[in-house]
């Protein structure tokens, strides 16, 4: 290939890595355009559909009211110390029924036999609906902020177990019978090979604890509580306020849509992490 082909190739390739960035920039400002364009026609239709009747404004309300509802909350109510009090009860139960899965999880690689006799406990465990024992957990610790981070811990640890135990399962013999063979110690395979082989399958399971943590929290605010969106639900609902009522599924949409968003920021640096240290492995 003569040097002026050469060129011609690389501009090519140049070009064509150009437009395909091109393309991807262009796809993702009409996603998000699109779904800025279905949000405003689905709230303006809200409030169109209840100024003409055709809604119901006593059980739909509308987004106008919802709004100044908001803000007379957050100004003169106490949603602002609800929102933080619901936050921190699912961040809590979020994070340390996390760890304390993984670490559940990562134990069963350790002993067969221990793995094999807590296995079938850990999946009935999962199946036990444990908003059930929300109650329960309000008797033993109380109706204060204690008895909602546990809920919402226990809402999470079993899940985060069970994708550890799975991680840990899908280690390769032949890389532990390779490093004994090398002369490495049981804890030296175990933090070389099966932790980072099952790192992925904790950072998947990320997503799904957060949407249960904050189910945990809600649930928990439900029973009884003094503080708390959920608790604020349930109190307009009493009281037939339905203004507030959607204050509260709205508050709670948002939060949960933040919390969601913060953590796949936060799996994509633990997966950078992973992959910068498997390339220095």
């Amino acid at each position: 290939m003569t040097k002026p082909s050469k060129k011609y190739a690389c501009a090519r390739a140049k070009r064509f890595i150009y437009d395909d960035e091109h393309q991807i920039k262009k796809r993702k400002k009409i996603i998000a355009a699109g779904r800025i364009a279905v949000a405003v026609l689905i709230f303006a239709g809200w409030e169109f559909f209840t100024h003409i009747g055709l809604m119901d404004p006593y059980y739909w309300s509308c987004p106008s009211a919802i709004l100044e509802t908001t803000w007379e909350q957050l100004a003169h109510g106490s949603l602002s110390g609800d929102i933080a009090y619901t936050s921190a009860s699912a961040v809590i139960g979020f994070v340390t029924g996390t760890l304390f899965g993984a670490v559940l999880g990562l134990s069963f690689w350790w002993s067969k036999a221990y793995a094999g006799i807590s296995e079938p406990f850990l999946i009935v465990f999962n199946a036990l609906p444990k908003l059930a024992l929300g109650p329960v957990l309000v008797i033993m610790f109380g109706i204060g902020f204690f008895s909602k981070a546990v809920l919402a811990f226990l809402m999470t640890v079993v899940t985060t177990a069970i994708y550890a135990y799975g991680g840990v399962k899908s280690v390769d013999p032949a890389m532990e019978t390779l490093l004994y063979s090398l002369g490495a110690r049981r804890w030296q395979v175990f933090t070389k090979i099966v932790v980072p082989s099952s790192l992925p399958w904790i950072i998947s399971s990320l997503r799904v604890n957060i949407a249960l943590a904050l189910a945990g929290s809600i649930v928990g605010e439900f029973i009884s509580s003094e503080h708390g969106v959920g608790r604020m639900v349930i109190y307009a609902g009493t009281i037939l306020d339905i203004n507030l009522v959607w204050v509260g599924v709205f508050v709670l949409s948002v939060l949960s849509v933040v919390m969601y968003f913060c953590v796949v920021l936060l799996e994509k640096f633990l997966s950078r992490h992973f992959v910068r240290m498997n390339g220095q492995g």
